[in-house]
C-alpha cells in the first residue's frame, strides 16, 4: 500500500488522458492508468483494460484496491467519437461503439469503483465530457447522445453518493489538440485550441476538494475561471444551474414545473 492519494485514469495512453497522469504524478497522487495497451507515462502504474467489459473492469479495479488499499480519484477518460454525417447515414456499429465507450465504460468504472470509495469515506469522481453534451449537431447523434447520458450519469452519481462522501463533476476539456479532434471535420483549419493546461488546472482543483460545490454540475476548460469557479463553489449553485435541463417556453408551460 502507499500513503500517496490514489487516482484511477482510464483512456491514459494518449491525448487528454497523458495530460492528466502527468498532471497527477506532479502532484504527488499514485496514478493507475487504464487503456487498451496498458501504456502509460513513467512513474504510473499502467494496466491495460477494455473499460466497456464488465469482468475486465472489475478484475483491475480489485487489482489497484488490493495493491493501494483505496481509490480517491476516478477520472473517466476513455472517450470515442464517430465519423461526422446525418443519422440516417451513420453506420450501426460505428454509432453504438460510441454510446458503449462512453456511457457504458464510466458506468462500469463508477460501479466498481464507489462501493471502495463509500468504503473508505468517500471519493472524486470526474468524467470526462464534452459541450457537445448540452446541444444538438446535425453530424455527431452518437457523440451528443453519449455526453448528455454521462451527464446524467454524473449527476445521479452525485445524488445517490452524496451522503457517502462521493462527489462526482464533468469537466468539458474544450477543444484540446489531440488525434481525435484532428480527426474530426469541423476542425479543419483550427489555429487555437484548449491548453491542456488549462484542462489540467481543473483537474487538479476539483480533485483537491475546491470546487465540491460542482459536485453534479459541469466546469469548462477554456471558458471558465478557476478563481471564479472557487467563489462560487464557497456560495452555492441554484437549482439547474451548470447542469441540464428542459427549457420551458414561459410561466404558463406545464412542463415549467
Amino acid at each position: 500500500m502507499t500513503g500517496a492519494r490514489v487516482a484511477l485514469v482510464t483512456g491514459a495512453s494518449r491525448g487528454i488522458g497523458d495530460h492528466l497522469v502527468r498532471a497527477l504524478l506532479g502532484a504527488g497522487w499514485a496514478v493507475v492508468g487504464l487503456s487498451r495497451s496498458g501504456s502509460v507515462a513513467d512513474g504510473a502504474t499502467g494496466l491495460p483494460c477494455d473499460v466497456t467489459d464488465a469482468g475486465s473492469v472489475d478484475e483491475v479495479v480489485g487489482r489497484v484496491v488490493a495493491e493501494h488499499g483505496r481509490i480517491d480519484l476516478l477520472v473517466n477518460c476513455a472517450g470515442l467519437v464517430e465519423p461526422e454525417r446525418p443519422v440516417w447515414e451513420a453506420d450501426v456499429d460505428e454509432w453504438w461503439q460510441v454510446m458503449v465507450t462512453n456511457v457504458r465504460g464510466p458506468f462500469l468504472l463508477t460501479r466498481a469503483v464507489v462501493p471502495h470509495m463509500i468504503a473508505a469515506g468517500g471519493g472524486r469522481i470526474v468524467n470526462l465530457n464534452s459541450g457537445a453534451g448540452t446541444r444538438e449537431r446535425a453530424d455527431l447523434t452518437a457523440y451528443c447522445a453519449s455526453k448528455s447520458a454521462l451527464a446524467r450519469l454524473t449527476g445521479g452519481t452525485a445524488l445517490a453518493g452524496a451522503e457517502h462522501g462521493v462527489l462526482a463533476f464533468d469537466l468539458a476539456p474544450g477543444v484540446v489538440e489531440t488525434d481525435m479532434t484532428h480527426s474530426m471535420r469541423m476542425h479543419d483549419g483550427r489555429t487555437e485550441w484548449t491548453a491542456p493546461e488549462d484542462v489540467v488546472a481543473l483537474l487538479l482543483a476539483l480533485a483537491d476538494g475546491e470546487l465540491d460545490g460542482f459536485s453534479g454540475r459541469m466546469v469548462r476548460a477554456g471558458s471558465d475561471d478557476l478563481d471564479t469557479l472557487r467563489r462560487r463553489s464557497t456560495e452555492g449553485l441554484g437549482e439547474g444551474e451548470r447542469m441540464l435541463r428542459l427549457r420551458p417556453w414561459g410561466p404558463d408551460d406545464p412542463l415549467s414545473g
